[in-house]
Parts: structure tokens; sequence; C-alpha cells
């Protein structure tokens, strides 16, 4: 039969109607992309151009090759198919926009070529087909709880839309004379239509439902949550390549080093409007799949508390499409972005940044809200009230407890340690093993292993101030900013190169962000790692605890930020049984994004569904590399009636050095005695 496009309908031609069909769809979407590509350009500068040969490695395996949509396998493969079933049939567009013309070139070219190109259209069709049928049955009959959050109509209308488009294509097929071979299922379908007395009409309705529906899409998608198709290629092109959770600088220099505080001239600190965000952070309200998948990870939203990190992203893209009037005319509304988010949760987040890791688009949920505490801190000046104690311990004093700097070194009097002396590696103990009791013992089993394996070590004393990192994340910059500058003068005085840090958060803030600040030659090295090269060297045993099943509590900042998952396991020597998410899907103890210094409601405490967590894996010892982790899943044990006995890495090294000793001497004790 003539190809549907090459008729005339009531005197018009068919190229004409497919003309009227694609211009409109076509004005629609390039109306609504242009749109939405202004109101984010309104966003700051940001240099996001650096090494674009690694960015474009990152779209091959992220954006084509899908790799963090299929981390979850179920959803993930349902994804997959719709997505690559859609790249194989996009060249289908222009073969049925141009009368089979496409096919003809490819047929002139090679038979061979134009069978091969059908069996990957037609494998398209069946891969979109059963993707978009699984996923309607998903969202119909099963209905999971967290897709009670978005309308349920259109997403259910675009996945109906795209079987329409995969059923129409297989009879208009069916109508070409199909190969059994490299199109079996138009082949089947031409010969269920083959004795139906109307089968050219069918197919002539078909191929113009089928053209109807993709052009329909171009409309659709700017107008739905859809339009991450579009936003998502370059959502992941700019990435951030700088590191997760590492906080950019108040000002900069040209060459991306931070302007040192004496020479800062800012009138305006953090984020309140919307156009105080980069253009980076404002593409990720576009590029938003609306997965729920940062919300099934968040802390913060699974205990209960206001935030929810998708709607954040969501807020982006909502409040920049309800005042865009306003802001396309260079105004201000009157909501600014601090009120849409709401102050409840932007103090929630514990920066743990799971929502960052499981985003499958690079979505950056967390700089949006450190930059909105960064406001509310310095300028506005409106912050929860317990954080003016540790605040102000730590410009006093330099630590969140409130102690004197001269105690810094108490816990070692005792231990013939280098205090504040040049050494090949600097143990940079951290406020919370300094003043707290409870982790002063971590310290002290640090050094005394460190000091066994015959390492070069010391400790800086009263010269050590707290890395800054409370004061960052609580969005006091500034302080952070002052000590930084003050500890990097120290280490240079001291010629400091190498530091060793039991604390994720430090060795995060000093390897990471001191870079900044002229930190670039430090080397910081978390505990477990230290101790695990040095049992590898067989300087030290590896850890072992005799009769007890082990577990590890990965800290945020050490697996999932700091990539460190091996280490501290290798050093306990593994462990008996997992939790559920543990490595970087471990789920945080509550004291990040510096929580640790301010008061969490009694029925919303997330080191409470940690401890459950933990509980429920039957082991006797939780091992922990965070002093703040150590604190955090204890008291949650006992909040829960839980007994388990929680030890830092190095404590059961420790022990197990203790334990060689005393079997050592008591082989020894009998020969004496003869």
């Amino acid at each position: 039969m003539e190809h549907p496009m090459n008729l005339t309908y009531l005197g018009i031609p068919g190229w004409f109607v497919l003309s009227v069909l694609w211009a409109s769809g076509g004005f629609f979407f390039w109306k609504q992309t242009s749109h939405a590509v202004k109101l984010i350009s309104l966003g700051r500068p940001e240099n996001r151009k650096e090494s674009m040969k690694e960015r474009f490695f990152e779209i091959i395996k992220v954006w084509l090759g899908q790799k963090k949509v299929l981390e979850d396998r179920v959803i993930g493969i349902m994804h997959v198919m719709i997505f690559w079933g859609f790249l194989m049939i996009g060249s289908d567009v222009f073969d049925l926009s141009t009368g089979g013309r496409f096919e003809a070139v490819l047929v002139w070219m090679s038979p061979i070529i134009a069978d091969l190109w059908n069996g990957m259209v037609e494998l398209g069709y069946v891969s979109a087909m059963l993707g978009a049928s699984a996923a309607l049955f998903r969202r119909v009959v099963i209905k999971p709880e967290k897709l009670k959050h978005e309308s349920q109509f259109e997403g259910n209308a675009i996945l109906a839309t795209i079987l329409t488009i995969c059923a129409t294509a297989f009879i208009v097929e069916a109508g070409e004379n199909p190969s059994s071979v490299w199109e079996p299922i138009g082949y089947m379908v031409s010969g269920w239509i083959a004795d139906f007395a109307y089968n050219d009409i069918l197919v002539i309705y078909s191929y113009w439902l089928h053209m109807a529906c993709l052009a329909g899409f171009l409309i659709a998608i700017p107008a739905s949550k859809h339009m991450h198709l579009v936003m998502a290629f370059p959502n992941v092109l700019f990435h951030d390549r700088e590191g997760m959770a590492v906080m950019k600088p108040m000002a900069t220099t040209e060459d991306g080093k931070a302007v040192l505080i004496e020479e800062l001239d800012i009138e305006n600190f953090g984020a309140i409007n919307y156009t105080d965000f980069s253009w980076r952070q404002l593409i990720d309200g576009w590029a938003c799949t609306h997965c729920a998948r940062c919300q099934d990870v968040c802390p913060a939203y699974l205990s209960g508390k206001e935030l929810n990190p998708m709607t954040i992203v969501t807020d982006v893209r909502d409040y920049a499409n309800e005042h865009a009037p306003i802001l396309l005319s260079g105004e201000l509304p009157e909501e600014n972005m601090v009120a849409r988010f709401k102050p409840e949760a932007i103090w929630a987040c514990t920066t743990c940044h799971a929502c960052v890791d499981v985003c499958p688009v690079y979505i950056e949920h967390v700089p949006k809200l450190t930059d909105a505490r960064r406001h509310l801190m310095m300028e506005a000046m409106e912050y929860p009230e317990e954080l003016e104690v540790a605040l102000g311990n730590l410009e006093v004093n330099s630590n969140p407890y409130g102690f004197g700097p001269h105690e810094r070194a108490d816990w070692a009097s005792d231990l013939d340690v280098k205090i504040a002396e040049p050494a090949e590696y600097i143990y940079f103990t951290g406020c919370a093993a300094s003043f707290d009791e409870r982790n002063k013992k971590v310290a002290r089993a640090t050094i005394q292993t460190l000091q066994r394996a015959g390492l070069d070590v010391g400790i800086l004393g009263m010269e050590e101030g707290c890395s800054g990192d409370p004061a960052r994340r609580a969005g006091n910059d500034f302080l952070f900013q002052m000590l930084a500058e003050t500890n990097l003068a120290t280490f240079q005085e001291l010629g400091v190169k190498k530091i060793i840090a039991s604390c994720p958060h430090c060795f995060h803030t000093l390897g990471k962000e001191y870079k900044a600040y002229g930190g670039d030659e430090l080397e910081v090295i978390h505990h477990s790692q230290i101790i695990s090269q040095l049992q590898g060297e067989g300087k030290i045993p590896v850890g072992e605890l005799e009769g007890k099943k082990v577990t590890f509590h990965d800290p945020c900042y050490l697996g999932r930020i700091g990539g460190e998952t091996e280490a501290p396991r290798s050093a306990i020597g593994g462990v008996d049984v997992e939790a559920e998410r543990h490595g970087r899907e471990s789920f945080c103890c509550g004291a990040g994004g510096a929580q640790m210094w301010m008061e969490e409601d009694a029925d919303k405490r997330v080191n409470e569904i940690r401890a459950k967590e933990l509980a429920d894996t039957g082991a006797d010892v939780v091992a922990v590399g965070c002093p703040f982790c150590s604190t955090m899943v204890s008291d949650g044990l006992k909040s829960t009636g839980n007994e388990m006995e929680v030890l830092d890495v190095a404590e059961i090294v420790w022990q197990t050095i203790k334990a060689n000793d005393a079997k050592i001497q008591s082989l020894k004790e009998p020969k004496e005695e003869e």
C-alpha cells in the first residue's frame, strides 16, 4: 500500500499535515525549553568546563550507559529498557517522517545495512514496550509507597503513550511487508490483520496516531517531570568534579584558591534569593527524574523531619516557574528561596550526601542547603540557639566543647609522644578525641598502635585547633576559614606534610577542603588506612576479637564521601556480618552537618534508626571509625535497649596487641620459674 504520508486527506497532502504536526510540537518544545534555559541562566556564573574529556567519559557511563540507574536492579532495568529502546527507535522517526525514504537510502547503500537497521528498530520497540508495560503494572497494581508523592495521572499517561507508540509502530510495520527474520513482531501482526477487511485503514490510522503521540511528546516533555530527558545530559556533563562534600570558599581568586580573610570584601553571604545559586545548582530543578531515590536514603526524611531532598530540588523549578515574570524582569519576588525550602528543612540536613550519591543524574542537593545555611548563619543571624554555644566555644577555644587549648594533650601525658615537634607523621587528634572521655581512649589506642609499629609520629597538643568542620557545616564559613588559616600556619611552621586523623570529618576537611586555602601538599590519611598499611607490612597484628561477632558501621565522611570502605574492615580482620546498609550505602549516624551540636526531637532520632539496623545483625560488637559515630551509635543502642559493645577500629587492634603481649608473657613465665 501507499505510505500514509504520501496520501491526500480531504485534499490536503499528508506531508503537509505531518509538517504542521511536527512544527506545532517543535514550536512548543522550543518555547518551553528556551523559557527554562532563561530561568537557569539567571543563576550566578560557575566554571564547570575543566576536564571535558573525563566529563564526556562520564556521560558515556552514566547517561548513555545508565550506570547509576541500574544500581536499583528492578526499577533500573525497566527504565533502561525504555531509554535504550527510544535510542534505538529514534532513527525510525526519520523514516516515518519521510515516507520510507530513510530505509530506501539504507537499501541503496546495502541490503544488509537495511536489515540490521530494521532489526535494531524492532528490538527498540520491543524493549520500550516491555519496559513501559512493567512500569505501568508497578504503578497501577503494585502502587509503591514512594510514588504517592507525585501525580499518578501524568506518569501513567506517559507510559500509556509509550505503549501506544510501540503498538502502532508494529501495525504500521505490518503494512510494509515486514521481514520474518528482522521484524518478527511486525511479521506476526501482519498475519493477524491479513484477513481484516479494513487493514489498510487500520495501518493509516495507526500511522497518524503514532506520529501524533511522538509530536505530543515534544509538548509533554518540557511541561512535565520528563524535562529530565533534556536536562539530564548537561547535568551529568557538568557535574562537580572537585569531590563530594567539598564546599567552595566564600570568595576565590582567578586560580580557584580562597581569598584570605584579611582580603575578603563580601557584602552578602550564602544564598537566599533564586539568583544567589549558580546556574548548575538551578539546572538540577529541571533534571530531576522524581525517582525519589534521594528521599529513600535521607536520614532526616526517614526520621520524620521536615526535610525531603527531592522537594528541595523540585522547589527550585516550581519557584522559578511561579515567579518567572518577576525573575525575568530582573526583580526579586517577595518570597525567597529560604522561605520556600523552610528553615526547619535547611537545618535538618546531616550533610551525609546519601542523596547526592544515589542520584542517577548527579543532582547536588546538599550544596543548596549549606549555601542557605551560610546566609542564615552569617547574614540573617537566624540559626538554632544551641549552635551559639558550640560556635562560641570554637571561636574562643578552638573546640566546640569549650575546654582550654592547654588541655588538648592531657590524654597523652604518659605516652612519651612528641608534642609540637617535627615528625614524619602528625596525629591530628581532633576535638572529640582530645576532650571527650570516651574518645580519649581511641586517641590513646591509636597513638600506642602507631608507636608499636615504629612510626615516627607526634601530636600538636595545644598548637592544634579544630579543623573547622562543625563551623563550615553549620554555615559559619568565616569562622571555618579562620580556623583553617590558623592550622595551616601551624603546619607550615612545623613542616607538617603527612597527617593521620581518626575523625573522618577531619580526614575530609584537612585532606580535601584545605587545598583551596593553601594545603595542597598535605597528605591526610585516616587512622584505619595507616593501621591497615602497617599490618600489611607485618609491623602490627590484624585486629581480632575472639568469640565475638563483629559488624562495622561505615561513617559517611569515610565510606561514601571519603571512598574508603576496605581499610577499616581489613584492620579488624574483616567483619562477621554486615548491616543491610553498609559501605557507600551506609546509613548516617545522625551527627554530621553540625547535628552533633543541635537538639533532636526524641521521636525523630536518626541514631536510633541506625542502632536498630546494627542490632538486627545479631553481632556482639559494632566497630566504628569515627568519634561522632561512636557516641551516636552508643546512645542509639542504649535508647533502644540494646547492649552491643561499640569499639573503634584502633581499640580493637590495640586490644589484640595487648592480648598478644599477654600470651607472649605467659609463655615466658614458666621458663623464668625453671
